[in-house]
């Protein structure tokens, strides 16, 4: 007889079809696991108003997933939530919470069921501006057998806890990122440089569009493309129409898959100089990095943020100042000038970051 295959149930705050770097994660996790020796189990909410592309999304999931419905009521889903986990969690070896409420929900839950608890933070959930909230996390961390933090400056979030936390980056799926079909039709810029994400101040792109003005004057061809839900673009735009730069900017919106890869592959450099929220919203890691690196488009990346542990200084890119114009100009240079050994650079950093390779490090810890 063969050994019982173990169950895991993971808890997201967020999953897809919707957008949500903590939605990309558990789904590859949960993919990767399922493609090993586990039964996998998800619970998220429905976050569509009709469910769906939630319903048609989930037919093609290798593994189960259970759908918190959309309630008017937020509280009905909350207690949703915490019934529903607490019915797989009778019948589970292991229960891994990622997000901010997954975190409350699988901490308390824990005095209920004995099952190995595992959480997953990716930055703004562990670095709450309100005394309350950030005492109530650290509380739900405390009673987790195991942390793992997706960056080194994640981990530093929690360092007062005084507890072993593990790191883990985030990785991504390499076959999402292959090209075919790509048209030969160039996108504007020379250099065109990208950025994906929300259109929003934690992403960065004010800090780029700030920057035009300097950057225009050695790279008066230089165009910059923006990829995302648009949050902030009318704001945004302002600010590019009084510093007389709108013209070099492209608000593309939210695209489907293919268009996004098509516009990042033509890119010449990708960036992200996010910065802190005024709420503590935080970039844990930075996955829109490697999945650009995969299409061989190097990054220009902020330091003092998750964007450190998603960038090989001078390999796949490099780390400035936010805050540092002449810095992002002489990055821009050295990425043109060395565009070859940077390519390479990043679809080598790429490579090391694929899933199949990162779900090894979670399987240890389960096991």
């Amino acid at each position: 007889m063969g050994q019982e295959r173990k169950r895991i149930l993971i808890v997201s705050s967020e999953f897809p079809p919707q957008p949500g770097g903590i939605g990309n994660h558990a789904y590859n996790l949960a993919l990767y696991l399922s493609k090993q020796k586990y039964i996998v189990t998800v619970i998220a909410d429905q976050r569509s108003e009709d469910g769906e592309e939630e319903t048609s999304f989930d037919q093609k999931l290798p593994f189960s997933i259970v759908r918190i419905k959309r309630y008017n009521l937020r509280f009905i889903m909350y207690l949703k939530r915490i019934f529903k986990t607490y019915r797989f969690l009778k019948n589970t070896s292991s229960v891994i919470a990622t997000g901010k409420f997954s975190l409350w929900n699988v901490s308390f839950l824990s005095f209920f069921c004995r099952v190995q608890t595992l959480a997953v933070i990716h930055g703004s959930e562990v670095n709450f501006k309100s005394a309350s909230l950030k005492k109530s996390i650290d509380i739900a961390l405390k009673r987790m057998d195991i942390v793992i933090a997706v960056s080194t400056y994640t981990k530093k979030l929690v360092a007062h806890l005084n507890r072993e936390v593990y790191v883990i980056p985030n990785g991504i799926n390499l076959k999402d990122w292959e090209i075919s079909n790509i048209s030969k039709k160039s996108i504007p810029g020379n250099p065109s440089i990208t950025t994906v994400g929300r259109i929003s101040e934690r992403k960065g792109q004010l800090n780029v569009i700030k920057k035009l003005p300097v950057l225009l004057k050695k790279f008066p061809e230089l165009h910059y493309h923006c990829i995302g839900i648009p949050s902030q673009e009318e704001a945004f735009t302002q600010v590019a129409k009084d510093l007389k730069v709108d013209s070099h900017i492209t608000f593309h919106g939210s695209l489907d898959h293919e268009h996004m890869k098509e516009i990042l592959s033509k890119s010449d450099i990708f960036v992200m100089l996010s910065s802190e929220s005024k709420t503590g919203d935080v970039e844990g890691f930075g996955i829109a990095i490697l999945e650009a690196n995969a299409l061989g488009v190097p990054a220009i990346g902020s330091i003092n943020c998750g964007i450190e542990d998603a960038i090989n200084p001078n390999h796949s890119g490099i780390l400035i100042d936010t805050n540092n114009t002449i810095q992002f100009e002489n990055a821009t240079t050295a990425i043109l000038k060395d565009k070859n050994d940077f390519k390479s650079g990043a679809q080598d950093w790429a490579k090391r970051h694929n899933w199949s390779n990162i779900v090894k490090q979670y399987i240890r810890l389960i096991e």
